[in-house]
């Protein structure tokens, strides 16, 4: 299909839903059903996963591709994909299961160690578990102050707490538990924060690295919706071998992790030039200050031409699960 036939079909953008995310979502939403519309394909409609009559809305509008532009629960966690896989429809950004492991971070953490990603230690512990002072004095000796406790289904930091004395843990734990499922409890990485973007299937690659400079303790909820020229920097100010290597290391981890059409891994670099994955978003954001596009515009892919490509990923992938 060539890609002006691609433009020709009937795409949908889901965005919305009920997480906590819902409302960057709508924004990515609303700027990839621009973005499609501004790259000339014909039929864009956009509808909100949380709306009533979604469901029947989604069938009868006879799509042809959907554009996945949710994040965080039901969105970014394999729900919605299951929903598309049962209607047979394609759709952008990965599957099922990897949707699934990257949304869990201590699973994931699995999938990286057993791929040769290094990344941080930690424990993940049951939402709401009150640990004794035993526990607490293992974590203390184990991970040291400072230690990062946030949820281990989350994203875009919602509920992420540095806790740099004994005292602010069990608040910390309170907050990251807050929606239930499980909290993960790491060591804090110092370092200089990246993140790699990748795009493709089978032929997975790195886009440039963006390096984030904040003021903040971490890359926080103020922090990431602010103006992109205030906070990335691109390419990122690594030395040669070290660029090479988390680029490499963040393709490893979207392959690991069955990741398909784009994925976006976080680094921490230590001062020894020694990576350390943090966590794989499985689908970016796609707001006007997000980290994917930005990267992408720096490689020399604009806006609607990124989201173009998307659409065709998700064709070619559906296409090889036909076969």
């Amino acid at each position: 299909m060539t890609r002006d036939e691609v433009k020709q079909l009937k795409v949908v953008v889901l965005g919305g839903g009920w997480s906590d995310e819902r409302d960057i979502s709508m924004m990515s939403a609303h700027a990839c059903h621009d973005a499609l519309l501004e790259a000339g394909f014909t039929t864009v409609d956009l509808l909100d996963v949380a709306s009533d009559g979604f469901v029947g809305a989604l069938v009868a509008g006879t799509y042809d591709v959907a554009f996945v532009a949710m994040h965080g629960r039901w969105g970014e966690d394999g729900c919605i994909q299951g929903l598309l896989e049962v209607l047979h429809m394609p759709y952008t950004f990965s599957g099922v299961l990897a949707s699934a492991l990257g949304t869990e971070k201590d699973v994931a953490k699995t999938v990286y160690r057993a791929a040769g990603v290094p990344c941080p230690r930690g424990i993940d512990v049951p939402a709401g578990m009150t640990l004794t002072d035993e526990q607490v004095d293992k974590l203390i000796a184990d991970l040291g102050f400072p230690m990062f406790v946030k949820p281990a289904g989350n994203g875009s930091s919602f509920g992420v707490t540095e806790v740099n004395e004994r005292k602010e843990l069990a608040d910390a734990l309170t907050t990251a538990g807050s929606e239930g499922g499980r909290v993960l409890i790491e060591e804090c990485i110092k370092g200089t924060e990246i993140t790699v973007p990748v795009i493709g299937n089978d032929d997975a690659h790195a886009l440039p690295i963006v390096e984030i400079v904040t003021g903040a303790e971490f890359y926080d909820l103020k922090v990431k919706y602010e103006p992109s020229s205030m906070h990335h920097v691109i390419p990122a100010r690594l030395e040669p071998g070290v660029y090479t290597k988390a680029q490499a290391l963040a393709v490893r981890a979207h392959q690991a992790l069955g990741c398909r059409g784009a994925s976006r891994t976080d680094f921490i670099v230590t001062d020894k030039g020694e990576p350390i994955a943090l966590e794989t978003n499985t689908i970016p954001g796609m707001t006007p200050t997000s980290l994917l596009p930005d990267s992408a515009r720096h490689g020399g892919i604009e806006f609607p031409g990124l989201c173009t490509r998307f659409i065709e990923y998700a064709l070619e992938e559906h296409a090889e699960y036909l076969r």
